[in-house]
């Protein structure tokens, strides 16, 4: 009797936690701590890392330090809240103080340096400027010997000192002409025009004092990027950094950046890449006999394979470390015994991370840890991995896995790109920072499935069931399509275009990766490259096919469609070629190929894409562009577009409404003054959020 009593109450507290539960809305988005990579400290104790802290009643988005033991435990602040914030801790090689970049003494980012208490794990004493530059200084990087700080900073290329550049600034601030001159391409990028300074690494004594430039010139260095790992990186001596830089005449054309090593005392840079491709992300091994970097072998392609590559620093030999291995490598580090190199690669929605060999010539990367990863960084006595984690259920948080290697008696091909289970470490969270927040909140996990896409080849696809899915009940679909093109869907993460937070309202929620998606090997990904409306669209079709048939709770007379950048593109075609969606909503899509062109800044991608240009392809532009399918445009349609936006122009979007307005057909702008390419700040992202789903529940919702 006690026994069945004790039944009903665990039963009952498990359906009453159920019922508590509530869909994932917006402001349960932006309570979520925005966690960034970790560090390891030298003595292997601490793992610190930022963690972004958003108010949305301010419309603010502030970084604070966290640190957290490796041997576990809760993970808690290092620094105060409130405050202008602070980000990019890195411990000193002594472990005894760290530094991080803080606009805290008035909004100027500067490196500031402060002791740290490996016994407690607390900062202690108060934190010292490092740097004091005009122009700022981000990105710092303990010199070896825990004397200098690498950092970077944006300036005048021929302004020999900080107060010129001062003076220039002040210049400008204060001239009621804000006029710029041009004389060259590239004007303008991501979301600012040209000033005329350029990216140079300094590099300063800890104690403060003159900042010496190491890499003087018209030329930024590191190149312009939108994340991922540092493009320098200190000699294990000391005595030389390496850093990427493109040097071609025209950089709007070109991807090309190679690595060149320069001493710290300054003097001149050597090339040590001449790859006509990107070399990226180099890396020192601990024993400092190589430097591990990602290279890209095709001349302006932006979307060619990342390969993992090695330099011999004594002889200068390059090898190809994954001739092979038909994955993107992404993130990569280097074993404590520079035996062993840790990268993460996209494969089929997932992003395992793996390890390779170096002395095995040939050899094949070996996977470790299943899931969506990123950062791996081993400990310091090489027995355990860190990294971060997520998953479409869960933002970023801290992970540890042993750095063994189990077995299993399973016959497994060597060249797997996914092993079973009994073969992977096994990981464990380090930070649980957004469990609270999650614990209140009921999601349904990705599904992935299969179908025969374009040409018969295999593509997949993903759902997402809405909360509380009842299956005797029809659901709406929202079909998203990402960008890139060169981009994927999988088992990760997004604050932008968060898949739950669109199933969330009573939709099923559905992704494909169409040809052209990463993590299906590079001919998958070529296939889209003179072929924007052909395999894609024909995928995206064909899934939807699919999908119709695999799950009968789809209502199919209550389909939306939404893309963002490529997938904006696609919506615009889609548009002119099929009627089968009740809405469309295009965000940053590309509506004119011709003006495209000369509206947008790395003109290496449409030259690729397309084949050439506008004057010496134009049939291969027109074929693909949809303002010249106008006269088919039927389905209600919302315009997303930016002014910022300098990847795709405002004016692809200004033009598409008004193409839509001119022929009747349902549809409404949401214009934003000032955002770029992505939608940023916190309550433009809720204006978004709501402005979307309202547009597709207005026409997908059953009428009364």
């Amino acid at each position: 009797m006690l026994r069945r009593a004790l039944f009903c109450f665990f039963a009952f507290s498990v359906f009453a936690t159920a019922q508590t539960k509530r869909p994932f809305t917006f402001e349960d988005m932006m309570q979520l701590k925005r966690i960034g990579e970790p560090t390891v400290s030298p003595d292997g104790k601490w793992v610190a890392f930022s963690a972004v802290d958003v108010n949305l009643e301010e419309n603010t988005k502030t970084p604070h330090l966290w640190i957290v033991s490796l041997g576990g435990g809760e993970a808690r602040r290092l620094t105060p809240a409130g405050g202008a914030g602070e980000d990019r801790i890195r411990f000193a090689p002594d472990g005894k103080r760290v530094i991080f970049e803080s606009p805290r003494d008035g909004g100027s980012t500067q490196v500031w340096v402060q002791d740290f208490d490996s016994t407690a794990g607390n900062l202690s004493g108060e934190p010292k400027k490092v740097t004091s530059l005009s122009t700022e200084a981000s990105g710092g990087t303990w010199s070896p010997d825990g004397r200098s700080v690498l950092f970077r900073s944006s300036v005048f290329p021929d302004c020999a000192n900080d107060a010129c550049n001062k003076q220039r600034d002040d210049e400008r601030a204060k001239s009621k002409v804000k006029a710029l001159t041009f004389d060259r391409l590239m004007f303008r990028h991501w979301m600012h025009f040209d000033d005329g300074k350029r990216s140079h690494l300094f590099i300063v004594a800890i104690e403060g004092g003159a900042a010496r430039d190491l890499t003087p010139g018209d030329f930024d260095v590191p190149p312009f990027s939108l994340g991922g790992q540092d493009q320098y990186a200190f000699s294990p001596d000391g005595r030389e950094v390496v850093y990427s830089c493109n040097t071609d005449e025209v950089q709007a054309i070109s991807t090309n950046s190679d690595l060149f090593i320069v001493p710290v005392t300054g003097g001149n840079a050597k090339r040590i890449t001449t790859n006509p491709g990107s070399d990226s992300t180099p890396v020192y091994s601990p024993d400092g006999k190589y430097i591990a970097y990602r290279a890209q072998l095709r001349a302006g392609y932006e979307s060619d394979r990342f390969r993992l590559m090695l330099y011999e620093r004594a002889s200068g030999k390059i090898t190809d470390l994954t001739p092979n291995f038909d994955r993107w490598v992404d993130s990569i580090a280097w074993s404590p015994d520079s035996q062993t190199i840790y990268l993460t690669a996209g494969n089929e929605g997932r992003s395992p991370i793996y390890a390779l060999h170096v002395g095995l010539t040939g050899s094949w990367p070996q996977q470790l840890v299943d899931g969506y990863n990123d950062s791996p960084a081993p400990s310091p006595d090489g027995k355990t991995l860190v990294f971060d984690s997520m998953s479409v259920m869960a933002p970023n948080e801290i992970y540890t896995a042993p750095l063994v290697f189990p077995q299993c008696r399973i016959a497994v091909p060597a060249n797997a790109y996914s092993l079973p289970a009994c073969l992977l470490s096994k990981s464990q969270p380090l930070t649980r920072l957004n469990q609270e927040v999650l614990d209140k909140i009921t999601m349904e996990p990705m599904e992935s499935f299969w179908f025969e896409g374009s040409g018969k080849e295999k593509v997949q696809g993903f759902i997402i069931r809405p909360p509380n899915f009842d299956a005797k009940a029809r659901y709406p679909l929202k079909y998203l399509i990402h960008g890139g093109p060169q981009g994927a869907w999988g088992d990760d993460w997004s604050y932008r275009w968060n898949p739950q937070l669109f199933a969330a309202n009573g939709y099923v929620a559905m992704m494909v990766n169409f040809h052209g998606s990463t993590g299906y090997g590079q001919k998958f990904i070529d296939a889209i490259n003179g072929n924007w409306g052909g395999a894609p669209y024909e995928d995206l079709m064909l899934g939807l096919d699919y999908a119709q048939k695999a799950y009968p709770f789809l209502d199919k007379n209550r389909d939306c469609a939404l893309g963002a950048s490529y997938g904006g593109y696609m919506i615009n075609w889609i548009e002119g070629h099929s009627d089968r969606f009740q809405c469309l909503v295009s965000h940053d899509g590309m509506f004119n190929t011709e003006s495209a062109y000369g509206t947008t800044e790395e003109l290496w991608f449409p030259e690729w894409e397309f084949k050439g240009t506008p004057w010496s392809n134009r049939d291969m532009y027109r074929k693909w562009s949809p303002h010249l399918n106008a006269t088919n445009f039927k389905t209600p349609l919302l315009v997303v577009h930016r002014q910022l936006d300098y990847r795709l122009d405002v004016s692809e979007g200004f033009q598409l409404f008004t193409t839509l307005q001119r022929l009747n057909v349902p549809s409404k702008m949401l214009y934003f003054p000032d955002e770029g390419h992505w939608v940023l700040k916190p309550q433009n992202s809720r204006l978004w959020y709501q402005t979307v789903n309202a547009w597709v529940d207005e026409w997908t919702r059953p009428q009364k």
